[in-house]
């Protein structure tokens, strides 16, 4: 048996149903994840269109973070998921930077490493992960990819040539697979942006950083005083306001 998982990115609406189920069964804390939902648009307006795509751990038959785990904290399962043992984890980290997919995080409760198991605890009993179960439109499909007979088997069979891994160079033979998508959703580098924008607008620049002027204080005091135009000056050399009203008397 070897275990796999395969989203099919033509039904993914982005409903992040995946995203919280995971969250609330593996008690992942704030700030966190081990499954996240990004988007991409594509196109230019009106002409455009958005596309989801979970990311979590790919469960690589050829792991770099079960490698260079010092302690064996990261360790294969029979049913080929990559596991971690929080108890035996030491928080080198070293696990974070050999992973290409950036799916390991340090958690900070504990300082320990964690990510995507697969819910092993939930197949240990027979049960399907909880991010497989909450997806409303059955995007997520998992199960034993060497079982000819099984759903994600005849699913990858039915979509050959349209089946996909992330970072397919790193040969890592990751057990995780996408249908549909293109390129421009698995590849960050595929999704050309237009320079001169960022994430929702156009990038501009400030002439001068701040007022070239006066101080920050200053527009706050220039109406007590009465001034419209002051200096830098310290508030010691300032006329206090009952004097200034004495003047004015």
């Amino acid at each position: 048996m070897k275990l796999g998982f395969l989203v099919d990115l033509n039904l993914c609406m982005g409903c992040k149903g995946c995203e919280v189920a995971c969250k609330v069964e593996n008690e992942v804390p704030l700030s966190s994840w081990r499954l996240r939902v990004k988007y991409i648009d594509i196109g230019t307006f009106p002409d455009t269109n958005r596309s989801f795509t979970p990311l979590r751990c790919n469960h690589c038959e050829n792991a770099p973070c079960e490698r260079i785990c010092p302690v064996s904290a990261l360790h294969y399962l029979e049913n080929g998921i990559v596991n971690i043992d929080n108890s035996r984890c030491i928080g080198c980290a070293g696990c974070m930077m050999a992973c290409p997919y950036g799916a390991i995080y340090m958690d900070p409760e504990s300082n320990t490493a964690d990510k995507c198991t697969y819910c092993a605890h939930r197949v240990e009993s027979g049960m399907m992960p909880a991010c497989v179960v909450a997806c409303p439109v059955e995007a997520n499909i998992f199960g034993d990819i060497e079982d000819e007979t099984s759903h994600i088997s005849r699913y990858i069979m039915e979509h050959q040539g349209d089946v996909q891994v992330r970072k397919p160079e790193k040969n890592t033979n990751p057990k995780h697979f996408y249908v549909g998508g293109g390129n421009q959703t698995l590849n960050p580098l595929a999704h050309e942006r237009i320079e001169g924008y960022g994430l929702f607008n156009n990038v501009t620049h400030l002439k001068h950083i701040g007022d070239p002027n006066h101080s920050i204080l200053d527009r706050f005091t220039a109406p007590i005083f009465g001034h419209e135009h002051l200096d830098n000056k310290s508030f010691a050399d300032m006329p206090n306001s009952n004097s200034h009203k004495e003047g004015e008397d």
